[in-house]
C-alpha cells in the first residue's frame, strides 16, 4: 500500500474576515498520484514521510525506530488474533505510545534543522492544525502530531471495531461485526497490513495504513472523490476565476448548502431544486459571477448520489447556468461543512476575500445559520466564518476565515 504522493499546501497568513489576499495552495512540481484519503485525514504524516531530511533523522532515532519495530511487530502478532479487539488494539497508538512520540518530537526539534524548517515552512502555513496557532512552533507539532495519532484511532474504533460515529446513521461502519464471520475478515485485512509492514521504516506507517486500509474496505472514499478538482470537476470554473472582473459584482460567490435524499433512487430533491433556482436568479441579476454548490455522498447510507454532482447538473441542464460559473465542492456532509468548505475553496481557488459571500437556501435553513456558531463549535471547535447582513429569509452574507482550513479528525469521511 506504498503511496506516492502529491502534497497541497493552502499557504495562508492570519487576515480579518474584511480584508486581506490569501494565495491559493502551494503544489508540489512532482507529476505524482496523489493519495487524498491520507492527506486530507493526516497531514502532518504525510509531511513528514513525504520529506527526505525529516524521514532519515525519524527513522535513526533509537526510540522511534524502536516503536517502528514493535509496530511492525503487532501487524505480524495480529495474525494470531480471533477477537475484534485484538486486531484494533494491536493497530492503534496507546496513550504510552503517542506520548513517547511527542517527547522524541520535542526532542528532536530545532529551528534550524529540516524537522524545524518543516514546521515552519509548511506545517504551520498550511493552516490545517489553525486550532493551535497560537502556539510555539515545537508545540503545534506535538499537538498535530498527537491530533492526528488520535484520527487514526477513531477511524480504527468505527470502521474496524464498530463503534458508533458522531453521525451512526450516515458514518457506519459496513460491517457487522457480531457476525462469526467478522474476525476472519479481520484476519484477511490483518495478511495485508502486515505484508505492506515488511518494507514500513517510520514508526506511524503501520497504524496509519491500517486506518486507510479499513477506510477503503467499508467504501469510504469520500474525500478522494473528484480529486484533484481543479483539474476535473472545477476546471473551468478555476480558469474563469483568474479572468473575473470582481469589482462588476457585489458578492463573489453564492454558496448553495444541498438537501439529501430519504431514498436511494432520487438524484436531486425538491429543496435542492427550489435552492439552486433561488440562487440562479441571483446569478442572472449579477449578484456574484459563481455559483458554488455544497454537498457529498450524504443521505441516505451510502447513496450513490452527490447533491453538488447532481445540484450542478440541474444548474446546467435545467436552469442554463453556464457549467464554468459553477464551482462544486462535493465533500460537505453537514450545514457546518458548507460552510466550512465553502470557506476552504475561496481560500484555494484564489477568490477574492474583500468583498461577502452570499448563502442562498430555504428559510429554514438560513434560520439555522444565523445561530450555527455554538454547533460549529461544539463539533468542528471553531466557527469557520464570520455573518454579515441577513438580506432575505433566504439569503445571508458571510465572510471566510482562515479557522476553516482546521482538519477534524474525528469526521474522517469529510476531514
Amino acid at each position: 500500500m506504498k503511496k506516492i504522493l502529491l502534497f497541497v499546501l493552502f499557504a495562508c497568513t492570519s487576515f480579518t474576515a474584511f480584508s486581506q489576499a490569501v494565495k491559493p495552495m502551494l503544489l508540489d512540481k512532482a507529476n505524482v498520484s496523489a493519495n487524498w484519503m491520507q492527506i486530507k485525514n493526516y497531514y502532518l504524516l504525510t509531511l513528514l514521510q513525504q520529506d527526505v531530511e525529516v524521514s532519515k533523522m525519524l527513522i535513526n532515532d533509537p526510540q522511534l525506530a524502536r516503536l517502528t519495530k514493535e509496530k511492525v511487530d503487532a501487524c505480524t502478532a495480529s495474525l494470531n488474533c480471533k477477537e475484534v479487539s485484538c486486531f484494533t488494539a494491536n493497530n492503534k497508538f496507546s496513550d504510552t505510545e503517542i506520548k513517547l512520540v511527542s517527547d522524541r518530537l520535542q526532542a528532536l526539534y530545532q529551528p534550524a534543522n529540516p524537522l524545524g524548517k518543516l514546521v515552519q515552512g509548511k506545517l504551520t502555513p498550511s493552516g490545517r492544525y489553525n486550532l493551535y496557532k497560537d502556539a510555539s512552533p515545537v508545540e503545534l507539532l506535538v499537538k498535530a502530531w498527537e491530533q492526528d495519532a488520535a484520527g487514526i484511532n477513531y477511524v480504527i474504533d468505527v470502521y474496524a471495531g464498530g463503534q458508533k460515529p458522531n453521525y451512526p446513521q450516515i458514518d457506519s461502519i459496513s460491517f457487522n461485526v457480531k457476525a462469526k464471520s467478522y474476525p476472519i475478515f479481520l484476519y484477511n485485512a490483518a495478511g495485508v497490513l502486515a505484508e505492506d509492514a515488511k518494507t514500513e521504516k517510520l514508526f506511524f506507517e503501520p497504524g496509519m495504513q491500517a486506518a486507510l486500509l479499513y477506510l477503503e474496505i467499508n467504501g469510504r472514499h469520500d474525500p478522494a472523490n473528484y480529486e484533484p478538482m481543479q483539474n476535473t470537476v472545477n476546471k473551468a470554473a478555476v480558469e474563469q476565476i483568474k479572468i473575473t472582473k470582481w469589482s462588476t459584482y457585489p458578492y463573489s460567490v453564492i454558496l448553495v448548502p444541498g438537501a439529501g435524499a430519504d431514498d436511494l433512487t432520487t438524484e436531486i430533491t425538491p429543496d435542492g431544486m427550489l435552492r439552486c433556482r433561488l440562487a440562479a436568479q441571483q446569478y442572472f441579476k449579477h449578484a456574484a459571477p459563481f455559483i458554488m454548490v455544497s454537498g457529498g455522498k450524504v443521505h441516505p447510507y451510502k447513496t450513490k448520489y452527490c447533491e453538488a454532482e447532481e445540484m450542478k447538473k440541474f444548474l446546467v441542464e435545467t436552469v442554463h447556468v453556464p457549467a464554468s460559473a459553477i464551482i462544486m465542492e462535493p465533500h460537505a456532509r453537514h450545514t457546518t461543512t458548507n460552510m466550512r468548505n465553502g470557506a476552504r475553496l475561496m481560500f484555494k481557488y484564489g477568490i477574492p476575500l474583500n468583498k461577502p459571500g452570499i448563502v442562498i437556501t430555504d428559510r429554514s435553513q438560513t434560520n439555522g445559520i444565523i445561530n450555527m456558531a455554538a454547533r460549529c463549535m461544539r463539533e468542528l471547535k471553531y466557527v469557520p466564518y464570520n455573518l454579515g447582513k441577513h438580506i432575505s429569509d433566504t439569503e445571508i452574507e458571510f465572510y471566510p476565515l482562515t479557522s476553516a482550513l482546521q482538519i477534524n479528525p474525528y469526521e474522517p469521511l469529510d476531514p
